[in-house]
């Protein structure tokens, strides 16, 4: 930092000097990152990084009148306050959004590994891959990555905490003459890294898709595997946005109390699950356990401050910044998707004709639902057998429709990404394409 600030004290410095230039209100986002990642190509360690980073979002009202600014490495912190009050002219009067509040300093979460640990993970996962199937090219990346979020204001309002996370991916490519095939998975977690698993997952793929087989047309069950789910969830949980109450754009705008999905399907938010620790939002709410969805039944909107006001109901803890630079708006964190009881394999077992989807190409429905994916990595199952995997197969439909038809939920439920997700098997949907003959 420029003119003898450090990081611990630019925030500090930035409301000082905001309140002298005339601005009424200041809020000030700290971010910082250092990332330990190692990659592997062609099955050996290639690369490693270490990279840190730091921004600092500032954000002023003057006249009622907004200004946000972002800077990144050295800042001198009188340029960025002028900045800020500056682009305020050019912005509307809007009411004023800031979490009064005192200095509160949250316990770290995760423990940090050595690099040589993320090498041995590496290693290790990629000499299981192929110790059976010695012919593939596998890739991988591995990081620690610990992240410090700060946000101070004008109201007194001073919180921070640390959180330190571990994150492993595995891909195998295979090459049968003019057959190619990938396969990847991924962990997110805490303390620890399972490459046993993870390399277990990628060889249950590649022996699943020994042979190609024509796929089931037609109105089939379909299984998302874990990894694939989010095409469901990502429509659901759009659907679940105040803001898109407001906006009159999400179909359960007036459905609270009522029944919106299967009843299998209970959404909550725990701020303490999983791999990633989230105290506070970035308007500086507390964040709350919470229950969005009540097997099928709907029962909470997720809000930021003026969403939360404009709804009646306050802020759910749920206001975050899309970037740095961006202005809060409603987001989830930490959802969980209740699990059911039965293994992946038992759902299976359990199809007498239907389709495993488990990795797509492109994004999912949206707001509206409506969907037109092509599967990357998908298998046929007949009377509860993989016979093979499919190629050049399309799924379309309305994800509204499936979640009403969820048919089971599996017990194996992993963190995707901030979303902790099991398998699901789904009607409504429709599969085209294919060139083999029928098996």
């Amino acid at each position: 930092m420029k003119s003898g600030e450090s990081w611990d004290t630019l925030a500090e410095a930035l409301l000082l000097l905001a309140k002298r230039s005339g601005a009424e209100a200041a809020e000030v986002f700290q971010s910082r990152s250092l990332s330990r990642p190692v990659f592997f190509e062609a099955n050996r360690l290639k690369q490693l990084e270490s990279s840190q980073s730091e921004g600092t979002a500032l954000r002023v009202w003057r006249q009622g009148r907004p200004g946000l600014v972002v800077a990144y490495g050295e800042i001198e912190p009188q340029v960025l306050v002028d900045k800020a009050l500056g682009l305020s002219r050019l912005n509307p009067p809007e009411t004023l959004e800031l979490t009064p509040g005192k200095h509160t300093r949250y316990a770290d979460m995760g423990q940090p590994v050595s690099v040589e640990q993320l090498i041995g993970w590496g290693q290790q996962a990629i000499a299981l891959v192929r110790q059976e199937y010695p012919e593939v090219l596998c890739e991988a990346e591995l990081d620690c990555e610990v992240e410090t979020t700060r946000l101070v204001n004008s109201l007194g309002l001073d919180c921070s905490y640390s959180d330190t996370t571990l994150s492993g991916s595995l891909s195998a490519e295979w090459v049968r003459g003019e057959d190619f095939l990938s396969v990847g998975d991924g962990q997110i977690r805490r303390n620890s890294l399972d490459p046993v698993h993870l390399a277990q997952q990628i060889l249950q793929r590649l022996h699943w898709a020994q042979r190609n087989v024509a796929p089931p047309l037609g109105r089939v069950p379909i299984l998302f595997t874990a990894k694939a789910a989010d095409v469901l969830w990502g429509t659901m949980q759009a659907a679940l946005s105040g803001k898109r109450v407001i906006e009159q754009s999400s179909p359960w705008c007036d459905r609270i109390g009522e029944q919106v999905t299967s009843p299998l399907l209970t959404l909550s938010q725990d701020p303490e699950a999983g791999p990633f620790s989230c105290p506070f939002d970035d308007e500086g709410t507390p964040t709350q356990p919470l229950i969005f969805l009540d097997q099928g039944v709907l029962r909470l909107f997720y809000t930021d401050r003026t969403v939360g006001r404009e709804l009646g109901g306050g802020s759910t803890g749920n206001g975050f910044r899309p970037s740095l630079g961006s202005y809060p708006t409603p987001g989830l964190f930490n959802t969980l998707i209740r699990p059911g009881m039965r293994s992946l394999p038992d759902l299976m077992a359990s199809l007498d004709h239907g389709l495993v989807i488990d990795q797509i190409l492109g994004s999912g429905g949206g707001i509206s639902g409506e969907i037109s994916i092509n599967v990357d990595l998908g298998y046929r199952v007949h009377q509860g057998e993989i016979l093979g995997r499919v190629k050049d197969t399309m799924v379309a439909g309305n994800i509204y429709t499936a979640l009403k038809h969820i048919q089971a939920l599996g017990a194996d439920a992993a963190w995707n990404g901030a979303c902790y997700t099991p398998s699901v098997v789904v009607a409504g949907l429709s599969t085209t394409g294919g060139g083999l003959a029928a098996a």
